[in-house]
């Protein structure tokens, strides 16, 4: 079975510290198409505020990231024709932050020229991004 890179995909990630999402690769072994998306590990959930207090209180959830395919309804669709069994799930890059991650995504499909490609499911660069944060480490 395929996971992320050459283990399970929960296996690959508690390998890193700081680790907040990644961006991936999936290939269909049948016809060599591939998608490039990004995925992030954790959401944030509102909660109400403790009793006495105003603020509300923001906790993480991980997210669905271990059954994730993509939000590509062609990809998703060759998925459930070919059998997930004839995929195969890569991570290209581990990201610590929301902004790295975004960025990387986007770098990695114009890098490659998804838009212009057959040989790609993607049909969107979806993105607003900013100069990064002071702090961030890459």
């Amino acid at each position: 079975m395929h996971g992320f890179g050459s283990l399970e995909c929960n296996e690959t990630v508690y390998l890193y510290e700081n680790f907040f999402g990644f961006v991936y690769c999936i290939e269909n072994l049948k016809t060599g198409k591939k998608y490039i998306g990004k995925k992030q590990c954790t959401r944030k959930v509102k909660r109400p505020p403790k009793k006495g207090k105003t603020n509300k209180r923001i906790d993480h959830k991980e997210s669905d990231w271990k059954t994730y395919t993509s939000s590509s309804v062609e990809l998703n669709e060759d998925i459930k024709n070919y059998g997930k069994e004839n995929f195969c799930f890569t991570i290209l890059r581990v990201c610590s932050s929301k902004w790295e991650l975004a960025y990387f995504e986007a770098k990695i499909q114009f890098d490659l020229g998804v838009l212009f490609s057959e040989q790609f499911y993607n049909g969107i660069i979806n993105l607003r991004i900013g100069r990064p944060p002071k702090n961030l480490i890459i």
